[in-house]
């Protein structure tokens, strides 16, 4: 049986960065880790749109990114929630627009319509796509 003697150690008292390689199911794990720094931090009431766009940029790793490897990265920011994730792939986000009767593409708009603010960062090592929630 394992046993976690501090689960917040001084040292993640404003932030969490962990690389993953990410499948289907990875998206719940990281909502949970999400949720449980908002309630550490007193920003519970930005759980619902912190985890909606995470499990997108989540998922677009899923689906885009091969190797799926990504790191993550969750700040407490002043204002608020800063989520991070990056990948190794080089090159531009591509958002496509999803018809109406299309299974996917609206991912990069549900980011856009529940945060406050989002971006993407290229680096000649790959992106990093943000979200900030204002708290």
């Amino acid at each position: 049986m394992n046993h976690a003697t501090d689960l917040f150690p001084t040292e993640l008292a404003t932030s969490y960065r962990m690389g993953f390689t990410v499948g289907e199911h990875s998206a719940g794990h990281m909502r949970r880790i999400l949720r449980a720094f908002l309630a550490r931090w007193g920003l519970g009431r930005l759980s619902d749109a912190g985890e909606l766009a995470l499990t997108e940029l989540v998922a677009n790793v899923v689906g885009h990114v091969p190797g799926r490897r990504c790191t993550v990265l969750i700040l407490r920011e002043p204002g608020g929630l800063r989520v991070e994730v990056a990948d190794g792939m080089p090159g531009p986000l591509v958002a496509k627009a999803a018809g109406p009767l299309d299974e996917g593409g609206r991912g990069l708009a549900l980011v856009e319509a529940v945060t406050d603010r989002w971006g993407v960062t290229e680096g000649a090592d790959g992106k990093t796509v943000w979200f900030e929630c204002d708290g």
